[in-house]
């Protein structure tokens, strides 16, 4: 096989409300961090331990409002895109460097809204009602 990949699947919950960047064009840049954990079990004192991981998601123009309209800090969703590392230069003039997820396609899984009312729908059709494709407004359930 002589292709690559560079796909990431991320199941986590937002650390923050969506931060929305507009441009002069009328585009727009959404960013979250999300928190996935891993558990297990320390063999020598037998204590539950859980590491977080905290991963930087970047989506675009209608996903992104999307994400922002119905995506609170604490809300449960699925990610899907490529990582994508950015270089830039910190105050000091010293290169940086980011890594970071850029989503290509994303389903809530819980929202604050759901979380607040009494939800009725069945898990499969929550989701399905609020998957949305990051490029293609096409896709978009809305």
């Amino acid at each position: 096989m002589s292709g690559t990949l560079n796909k990431v699947m991320l199941i986590g919950h937002l650390g923050d409300e969506v931060k929305m960047h507009y441009f002069e064009g009328g585009g727009c840049v959404g960013r979250f961090p999300l928190a996935t954990n891993e558990t297990y079990t320390n063999k020598s004192t037998n204590e539950k331990v859980t590491n977080t991981e905290w991963h930087n998601i970047v989506l675009r123009n209608k996903a992104a409002e999307i994400c922002e309209k119905y995506l609170s800090k604490g809300d449960k969703v699925y990610i899907e895109g490529r990582l994508k590392t950015r270089k830039w230069q910190d105050d000091s003039g010293n290169d940086r460097y980011s890594t970071e997820i850029q989503a290509t396609d994303f389903t809530f899984l819980t929202t604050k809204k759901e979380s607040e009312s009494a939800v009725t729908q069945k898990p499969t059709e929550a989701k399905s009602e609020t998957m949305g494709k990051a490029e293609s407004d096409d896709d978009l359930p809305f």
